[in-house]
């Protein structure tokens, strides 16, 4: 399989440039109650990203306050930082996506999740992330970018398997696919002017390069396994030793988050303007993930596989271990 770096990105990149998220300076001490009322603050390591709308939310709608939590959200470059944060206890909670957990039990960092975080919609053509070409590529399906270059923002991670498995699909090698690493928000411009044939990319990218004439040729989330569990939010195993009650509010919050966010996409798009710069012309046309209440364990296992195929993992990470 050809892997590179393209332009010298480093695989943390992330989708949006995000406005100035909370901070904690100040406040109580992290992780403590705060002696007026009772209340626990806790640092949560987030992506500036549409998938943790729910969090922002959820916050606005008190649900967390009822819970006697405050949160201090922090935004990350990606799960390269926030997984080692949450290991060592510069944060309580943080957001990564799925495989990266995987790839972190499976080095045995000692992490665990809490709740659910984000979902494919599961419905072919109409995900939140797509494989992409120019609207006049050569390019007809997944099997068609063998030797060519396709940009994905991680190696070997879950954008790279979700190429894999469409290409696998289509009745192609992926081994053959020439993999380059990218920013999402750099890949429409890299698309146009002809550096890469084809970019596995997330909204709102997808909703700028179908602005621009692109063409959709497979939705490799729902490639992979319907329905997938993208990500989740997590701690590490000693936090959730020590504070064990902490980590039941903090999952019954973002539970009842997800649940709201599922049923008010108007009221999605509407927090996301508040950490993001996501203009809102796009955010009108943006696809949203699914926000289900608990992960398909069934997806992730799928992912499991696929990393194994991929050598993505030292040892079999422990499902058990690793999901809420």
């Amino acid at each position: 399989m050809r892997r590179r770096l393209f332009i010298g990105l480093t695989a943390a990149s992330v989708l949006v440039t995000a406005t100035a998220c909370g901070s904690s300076d100040g406040g109580a001490a992290s992780g403590s109650k705060d002696s007026s009322g009772g209340t626990t603050e806790v640092k949560v390591g987030l992506i500036p990203i549409v998938d943790v709308a729910p969090l922002y939310l959820g916050e606005k709608k008190g649900f967390f306050g009822e819970r006697g939590l405050k949160l201090s959200l922090s935004s990350a470059q990606g799960g390269a930082a926030i997984v080692p944060g949450v290991a060592s206890g510069q944060f309580e909670f943080g957001f990564s996506n799925t495989t990266s957990l995987l790839i972190a039990r499976s080095n045995s960092v000692p992490v665990k999740g809490v709740a659910n975080g984000s979902a494919s919609t599961g419905v072919e053509g109409e995900d939140f992330a797509a494989i992409t070409v120019k609207g006049d590529s050569p390019v007809k399906s997944a099997k068609d970018l063998e030797g060519r270059k396709v940009a994905v923002n991680t190696l070997k991670n879950t954008m790279e398997l979700g190429v894999r498995a469409s290409v696998t699909k289509a009745g192609g090698d992926p081994d053959e696919v020439d993999f380059v690493e990218m920013a999402f928000d750099q890949m429409p411009a890299a698309l146009d002017g002809g550096q890469i044939d084809a970019a596995m990319v997330v909204e709102p990218a997808l909703a700028t390069i179908k602005g621009r004439g692109g063409r959709e040729i497979a939705s490799s989330m729902v490639d992979i396994a319907p329905d997938l569990t993208i990500s989740l939010y997590f701690t590490s195993t000693r936090y959730a030793q020590k504070n064990p009650e902490v980590v039941e509010k903090f999952r019954e919050a973002v539970a009842e988050s997800l649940a709201y966010a599922d049923s008010h996409p108007d009221e999605v798009r509407e927090v996301v303007t508040t950490y993001t710069k996501i203009p809102p012309a796009v955010l009108k046309q943006v696809t949203l993930p699914k926000w289900p209440t608990e992960p398909n364990r069934a997806s992730v296992e799928r992912l499991v596989r696929l990393g194994d195929e991929s050598d993505l993992f030292k040892q079999a990470p422990d499902l058990d271990e690793l999901l809420p």
